[in-house]
């Protein structure tokens, strides 16, 4: 097996949603089932580099690590993750998902400072990557919101199509009495699916079914 970019990409979107449910680290739910946004396709999911990275014993060891702290973050077991995602580092010291993977362990048993420290680790070696904006912007909802909504309007600039980030943006713009940007989102969020208008707080929903029309 190749352990090129590609394949430790298509790794991490098929496992680190398991390891966030695993984790205990509440997200904001829509009605139908939500997890940590998936990585868009619009996003860079590599740090810049003008060459693809060589595929080193490092990188195979790093790749090795990063299923073992997932498979033992879906089985409860914090520690062993957190130490398997610091051998990582190690290794790739900006390696983004052992800083997301460490960041839900730190949210999960309280150290919010800790876990913030580790999304923003994470975010320096990706900007637009969704899963740490979002969680972040999670973590920050009611100690921070003007930076939880800087972070989720990151995320919606990454990935123009996410409609489930959409909601949650709006969601928080409301509560902080900003309707008209609130309604603005909303409005796109449903353009791009009509069927999210009955999620539209009642408040903007006339308004937002006319004028999506």
């Amino acid at each position: 097996m190749r352990w090129d970019k590609v394949t430790r990409r298509r790794l991490w979107a098929g496992l680190v949603a398991t390891a966030a449910v695993a984790a205990g680290v509440t997200v904001w739910a829509l009605p139908s089932p939500s997890t940590v946004p998936s990585e868009s396709k619009h996003a860079s999911t590599v740090r810049p580099e003008s060459k693809p990275a060589p595929v080193t014993r490092n990188s195979k060891q790093a790749d090795a690590l990063l299923r073992s702290a997932l498979d033992r973050q879906a089985h409860q077991d914090s520690l062993g993750a957190a130490r398997d995602y610091r051998h990582v580092l190690e290794l790739d010291p900006g390696n983004k998902q052992a800083w997301y993977g460490l960041g839900l362990i730190e949210q999960q048993n309280g150290r919010t400072a800790d876990a913030r420290a580790a999304y923003e680790k994470a975010l320096e070696s990706d900007p637009s990557f969704m899963s740490a904006l979002y969680s972040e912007a999670n973590l920050l909802r009611s100690s921070d919101p003007d930076r939880a909504i800087e972070l989720l309007r990151r995320a919606v600039a990454a990935d123009p199509e996410g409609t489930a980030v959409q909601m949650q943006l709006g969601f928080l713009l409301a509560e902080q009495h900003r309707k008209d940007e609130a309604e603005e989102v909303y409005r796109h969020a449903v353009e791009i699916e009509h069927g999210l208008l009955s999620q539209v707080p009642e408040e903007f929903r006339d308004s937002v079914s006319r004028s999506s029309r």
